[in-house]
C-alpha cells in the first residue's frame, strides 16, 4: 500500500509497513545498512571548528556475555552519543574488550585439564598463543551482542587491552612511572588467590559474611597467661608476637615479656601498640605478620620477623603434625590440639564475620607476604581527588563524589604484578649480576637479561583506556580531537575498580589533563522488587532473551524509563511487554497518518490551524524543551516517561482520534496532514537515542531521507507555545473523561452508541461538537428523543438517552457516595480553615492547598447535585 509522495528534497515518503511490527524483521537489516554506510564513523578532520563528543565504552571481559549490567550501561551511552551526534557533533564511541587475565587464563586452563593437561605441560609461549587461539574463536561473544542492542560504536576504532597499540601504551607509562620512582618491587602482605595462584588488589577481592567460629585461646601460664580470641587458629603456627594496647593497664607489667606460644615450643615476645582495641575481646590480639595486613603493620613497627606457615596453595608448611593440611582442614585439627592441652579458654559457634574472596573463583582470600611491584598512590591519588574537588571533573549525581573521596583519600600502594602468563609481562629484566632495567617501548633489553615472570594487573591496562585508545603515546589527530573524554558511563560498583585508576592515570600521562569531563554513575539492574538479581536467587533475566521475544528497542527503553541518577534500576518482564506495546503504539500510529496522507512537505502552516493543531504543536514544542533538559542532566527516568505519556496519552490517544474529523473536511484536511507530519517527525527524532530501530524505520517512511542517525535533533520554538489552545483542549478532554466515565460506571461498552443532546451554553468546546461526538460513540438525537440522564460538565450538559442501557439506581447510588465524600473534604478544609491555631502555626503552602481542596470540594459537590438532579426518578 502507498500514499502519494510527500517529497522533503528529492526524497519521497512510502508506506510499505506492514500492519504489525515485527523487531526481528528490522533490527538486523537496519544495524548492518547503519554500519556499512559509515553512519558511526567518526572523523576528527570532519568540521574541525565544531563541538566533539567521545566517550570509551567500559571494555567488557573477553570472556564475557551480555547481561542487564551491561544492556543498561550501553543503552546509556548509546542514547548520548546518539543525540550528540544529531546536535551537530562529531562523536567518537570507542568499542573494545579487556583481555581479563585471570578469568581468560582460568577458562582455557580448564579447557586443557579436559584434554589432561596443564599450562606448565604446554610451556609459558605455548599456552599464551593458545590463549590467542581461544580469543580469536571464542572470545568476543559480546561485541556480537552489542550489536544487536544497537550500539552505534565506531568499529573501526575496535581495541583490544592486548592489542599492539595497548602494549605500546602500558610499557610506555610503565617506564615513566618507573623512572619517575613511582613503581617499586618490595615485598609487602597481599591478597592471594591459592585458586588462581596470583596476587590480587583489594579491589579483586569481593567481602562477604560467613558463618565461622571464634576461639579464645591461653597463651602463657601463671603469670604470664594472656588470652587472645581469633576466628583463624590455624595462623596461631605463625605468631610471633602478642599485642596490647600501650594504656591498658591490665597488662603493662607484661610487655617487653617473653611468653609461650602453645603447640610450637616457641617463645614470643608481648608488644604495646595503639593499633589494638583495648575494648574488644580481652585486649590482646595475637600477630601473625606474615598471615595477616594488620598485622605485618604491627610487625614493621615492631621489627618482628614473618614466618610463612602454608604454601601458595594454603598447604600447611609450618613443622609439626599439622605439615601438609589445607588450611581448613589445620584448623579444627589445630583446635583439638589446643583442646587437648587445655589452652581452649572459650568457643564461640557460629560466629558471623566478614570473609574476603577473590572476584574471579570465589576461593577464599589467603593474606600473604611476597615479593610483588607496586604503584606508589600517593600523588597520583591525590591529583585524582583535586581534579574532582576543584570542578575539572564532575560526579553524577553529586552526593556520589563521597563515596570517591572516602577511596582515594585512603588508597594504599596498588599491587600491579600478577603470577599468570596471560597478560603484559612486566616490562623489566635482571642483569646476571642482580642489575635490574626497565626499556622504553622502542627499545631492546641487554642481550641474555631474564625478563619478570609476572604481568600486569588487567586494571593496569584499562586504566590507560581514555588515551590509549586514540593514539597515546603518540599525538594523533584523534587525541587532539576527542580527548579529554566528554563523559565516562559506568556504575558506581566499579567506581574505585576502574575509575580512579583511569583518572590517576589520565592526569599523570596527559600533563594534568582529565580524562573525562563527567563521571555519570547509575546503579545495578534489580528485579521488580528490588532484589539484587542472582542465580541462586532465580530472577537472572537475559537481555538477550527479551531481545528475542520483545525486540532491543523495548529491551532498551524498559531499562532506560527505570534509570535514575546513580539509582538501581528495577526491571520486570511485564514491563519489557509494555514497551513492546509502546513501540507497537507508535507503528500504528504513523501507519495511519501515512495512509492518511501526513507528510513533513514545506514550511509548517503559522496561520489558519485549527485549536487542535495549536495545542498539539504547543505540547510538542514544551515536550522538546523537557526532553533535552532531562537528557542534560542523565535524567533518562523522566525524558522516557514524559516521551512515552506525550506519545501515547496526547498524540496517539487525543491527537491521533480528533485529527480524524479534520481530515475528514477540506477545509482543515491539508494543514492537518502536515501537522501530523510535524508531529510524528520531531516525536521520533526525540525518541531515537532510546529506541532507534522502530524509530529509524518510521521516519525514513514518513520522510523519505536516508536515515535518522545524522538527522537533525528537534529544537523547541517557544513561539509555538498557545496556552489558549492547551487550555480548551484540557477543557475538551475533562468534559470526555467525565462522560467516559460515567458510561464506564454504567456498565455500557466502549463501542456503544448513545443517543445525545449537546447543550454548549456559550462554550468555547462548541466549536468541537464532531469531534466529542466521535470520541463518546454520541448519536445526534432523532424523533422521539427522551434524555434519561443529564451530566452538566465544563460548562456543557450532556443530556443522554440511556433507556433501557442504563442502571439509574446504581448511579444514583455511585452519585451519592461520591456526593457525601466531596461534602465531607469540604467540612475538613472549612474547618481547619477557621482553626485559628492551624491558620497561625501552618505554613503558606499548607493553607493555599486547603484552600484549594476546599474549593475543588465545593465544585465537586455543584456538579454532582446537578448529575442527581438531572437522572430520571423512578
Amino acid at each position: 500500500m502507498t500514499t502519494p509522495s510527500t517529497e522533503r528534497g528529492q526524497a519521497a515518503a512510502h508506506v510499505d509497513l506492514p500492519t504489525k511490527y515485527q523487531p526481528a524483521d528490522v533490527e538486523g537489516r537496519l544495524y548492518e545498512r547503519w554500519v556499512s554506510a559509515g553512519y558511526f564513523a567518526a572523523d576528527p578532520a570532519r568540521n574541525p571548528g565544531g563541538p566533539a563528543y567521545s566517550i570509551v565504552i567500559p571494555p567488557p571481559n573477553v570472556t564475557g556475555s551480555l547481561h542487564m549490567g551491561h544492556a543498561l550501561d550501553h543503552s546509556i551511552q548509546d542514547a548520548l552519543v546518539r543525540r550528540r551526534r544529531m546536535q551537530g557533533y562529531e562523536t567518537a564511541w570507542v568499542p573494545g574488550m579487556d583481555h581479563a587475565g585471570i578469568a581468560t587464563q582460568n577458562v582455557v586452563e580448564r579447557e586443557l585439564a579436559k584434554e589432561g593437561k596443564s599450562r606448565h605441560d604446554l610451556g609459558r609461549e605455548a599456552f599464551v598463543e593458545r590463549v590467542w587461539a581461544w580469543k580469536a574463536e571464542s572470545g568476543g561473544r559480546i561485541l556480537g551482542q552489542m550489536r544487536r542492542l544497537g550500539d552505534s560504536v565506531d568499529w573501526g576504532r575496535e581495541a583490544f587491552t592486548m592489542d599492539d597499540g595497548r602494549a605500546r601504551a602500558v610499557r610506555t607509562i610503565f617506564k615513566r612511572l618507573f623512572d619517575d620512582g613511582l613503581i617499586y618491587r618490595a615485598e609487602r602482605i597481599i591478597n592471594w588467590c591459592p585458586r588462581c595462584l596470583t596476587a590480587l588488589s583489594d579491589i579483586e577481592v569481593e567481602h562477604a559474611d560467613r558463618e565461622g567460629e571464634l576461639v579464645s585461646i591461653r597463651y602463657g601460664s601463671g603469670e604470664d597467661e594472656i588470652v587472645v580470641a581469633t576466628t583463624r587458629a590455624e595462623t596461631m603456627l605463625g605468631d610471633t608476637a602478642v599485642a596490647v594496647h600501650p594504656d591498658d593497664t591490665r597488662y603493662k607489667h607484661m610487655v617487653g615479656r617473653e611468653i609461650e606460644l602453645p603447640l610450637t615450643g616457641r617463645r614470643i615476645p608481648v608488644v604495646a601498640d595503639e593499633h589494638v582495641d583495648p575494648e574488644f575481646g580481652t585486649g590482646a590480639v595475637k600477630v601473625t605478620p606474615a598471615h595477616d595486613p594488620n598485622d605485618f603493620e604491627i610487625g614493621r613497627r615492631h621489627d618482628l620477623p614473618s614466618l610463612t606457615i602454608m604454601d601458595e596453595r594454603g598447604v600447611i608448611t609450618a613443622h609439626g603434625p599439622f605439615q601438609g593440611l589445607d588450611r581448613f582442614e589445620a584448623r579444627p585439627a589445630v583446635v583439638a590440639a589446643l583442646r587437648q592441652q587445655g589452652r581452649i579458654v572459650k568457643e564461640v559457634r557460629p560466629y558471623e564475620h566478614s570473609v574476603g574472596h577473590c572476584q574471579r573463583c570465589s576461593t577464599v582470600v589467603e593474606p600473604r607476604v611476597s615479593l610483588q611491584w607496586f604503584v606508589k598512590v600517593a600523588p597520583l591519588a591525590k591529583a585524582a581527588g583535586d581534579a574532582v574537588r576543584d570542578g575539572r571533573v564532575r560526579i553524577h549525581p553529586p552526593e556520589m563524589a563521597a563515596r570517591y573521596f572516602e577511596w582515594v583519600d585512603n588508597m594504599h600502594d596498588w599491587c600491579i604484578s600478577r603470577q599468570l602468563w596471560w597478560g603484559h609481562r612486566i616490562p623489566v629484566w635482571y642483569g646476571p649480576d642482580g642489575q635490574t632495567v626497565c626499556p622504553g617501548p622502542d627499545e631492546e633489553p641487554p642481550a641474555g637479561w631474564t625478563q619478570d615472570t609476572d604481568v600486569l594487573d588487567t586494571w593496569f591496562s584499562s586504566a590507560l583506556w581514555p588515551f590509549s585508545t586514540l593514539g597515546w603515546p603518540d599525538d594523533t589527530p584523534d587525541l587532539k580531537r576527542f580527548y579529554p573524554t566528554s563523559v565516562l558511563v559506568t556504575g558506581y560498583d566499579i567506581l574505585f575498580f576502574w575509575v580512579a585508576r583511569m583518572m590517576m592515570f589520565g592526569l599523570y600521562a596527559m600533563d594534568g589533563v582529565e580524562p573525562f569531563k563527567v563521571i555519570a554513575l547509575h546503579g545495578m539492574v534489580r528485579d521488580q522488587h528490588g532484589k539484587k538479581m542472582s542465580k541462586s536467587f532465580g530472577n537472572v533475566v537475559d537481555p538477550l532473551d527479551w531481545i528475542d521475544r520483545y525486540g532491543a528497542d523495548a529491551t532498551r527503553f524498559t531499562l532506560l524509563r527505570g534509570a535514575n541518577p546513580g539509582g538501581d534500576v528495577p526491571v520486570a518482564d511485564e514491563w519489557a511487554q509494555g514497551s513492546r506495546n509502546f513501540c507497537n503504539k507508535l507503528w500504528n500510529a504513523t501507519r495511519f497518518a501515512l495512509m492518511n496522507g501526513a507528510h513533513v512537505r514545506g514550511e509548517l502552516p503559522s496561520e489558519g490551524l485549527t485549536t487542535i493543531d495549536r495545542w498539539v504543536l504547543s505540547r510538542l514544542n514544551k515536550v522538546i524543551a523537557e526532553v533535552d533538559a532531562y537528557l542534560e542532566s542523565f535524567e533518562f527516568a523522566k525524558a522516557c516517561e514524559t516521551l512515552y505519556h506525550f506519545a501515547w496519552d496526547e498524540v496517539c490517544d487525543w491527537y491521533v482520534e480528533l485529527s480524524k474529523v479534520q481530515l475528514d473536511d477540506a477545509a482543515t484536511a491539508d494543514a492537518t496532514r502536515r501537522v501530523l507530519g510535524e508531529v510524528l517527525d520531531s516525536l521520533l527524532r526525540l525518541l531515537h537515542p532510546v529506541i532507534p530501530f522502530v524509530t529509524e524505520e518510521l521516519w525514513t517512511s514518513l520522510t523519505g531521507e536516508e536515515t535518522l542517525v545524522r538527522a537533525a535533533w528537534p529544537q523547541a520554538d517557544a513561539a509555538r507555545h498557545d496556552d489558549g489552545a492547551e487550555a480548551l483542549v484540557a477543557s475538551l478532554q475533562r468534559l470526555v473523561t467525565e462522560v467516559r466515565r460515567f458510561r464506564a460506571d454504567q456498565g455500557l461498552k466502549p463501542g456503544q452508541r448513545v443517543a445525545a443532546a449537546l447543550e454548549w451554553g456559550g462554550s468555547p468546546l462548541s466549536g468541537h461538537e464532531e469531534g466529542v461526538r466521535m470520541l463518546l460513540r454520541l448519536d445526534a438525537p432523532g424523533e422521539g428523543f427522551s434524555a434519561t440522564a443529564s451530566l452538566p460538565v465544563e460548562g456543557v450538559t450532556v443530556r443522554l438517552d440511556t433507556a433501557g442501557a442504563i442502571d439509574v439506581a446504581a448511579e444514583r447510588k455511585r452519585l451519592e457516595k461520591d456526593l457525601a465524600n466531596a461534602r465531607k473534604e469540604a467540612d475538613q478544609s472549612r474547618r481547619k480553615l477557621g482553626n485559628e491555631s492551624f491558620m497561625a502555626k501552618a505554613p503558606e503552602a499548607v493553607v493555599a492547598k486547603t484552600r484549594d481542596r476546599l474549593s475543588q470540594a465545593e465544585a465537586d459537590i455543584a456538579r454532582l447535585e446537578s448529575q442527581l438532579a438531572a437522572l430520571p426518578t423512578a
